[in-house]
């Protein structure tokens, strides 16, 4: 049971660093389900502290996400169309085929959004690099948030790797 739960704990730690990349995906949270399923196993000791402190940094993290790519926008004079562009530009950027697609894919999606809410091509171009700038800030502090869960699973699992196996 204990190696199940460490394999599924794997599997939620790899899933929460491919969510930092994808909106409708929570990766610190998800990093910090897979810490949760860890602790959980019987050889590895549970630290509440340490769960509690991780899940408090995951839930900042996650209501920032929220936050950053807005303020990128509004700083740059972006409006509401602007990063819900931004939003449909990631994904049809993490769909496409395109090398780049997802650094790309958010700028363009802004841009048409500004541009469809009849905004000015210049005042647009402004928007959407403020939106575009402030996703990357979020992907960014969400991506090291989750390498750094990583390198806290690892560091116990090499700890308790002799228990495990």
């Amino acid at each position: 049971m204990d190696l199940f739960l460490v394999i599924l704990a794997t599997f939620f730690m790899i899933l929460g660093i491919i969510g930092s990349f994808l909106p409708v995906l929570p990766g610190p949270l998800t990093s910090w389900v897979g810490l949760l399923i860890f602790h959980l196993a019987d050889v590895i000791p549970m630290n509440w502290a340490f769960l509690i402190i991780t899940l408090i940094i995951a839930l900042v993290i996650w209501i920032l996400d929220y936050i950053i790519p807005a303020m990128g926008t509004k700083r740059f004079g972006g409006t509401k169309a602007g990063m819900i562009g931004t939003t449909v530009g990631l994904i049809v950027g993490l769909l496409s085929p395109i090398p780049g697609g997802i650094i790309i894919g958010p700028f363009i999606g802004a841009l048409i959004g500004e541009l469809i809410n009849k905004s000015e091509l210049d005042k647009a171009i402004k928007a959407a690099f403020g939106s575009f700038l402030g996703f990357l800030a979020s992907t960014l502090i969400k991506f090291v948030v989750a390498m750094i869960f990583l390198g806290l699973f690892i560091v116990k699992f090499i700890e308790y790797k002799h228990v495990i196996f």
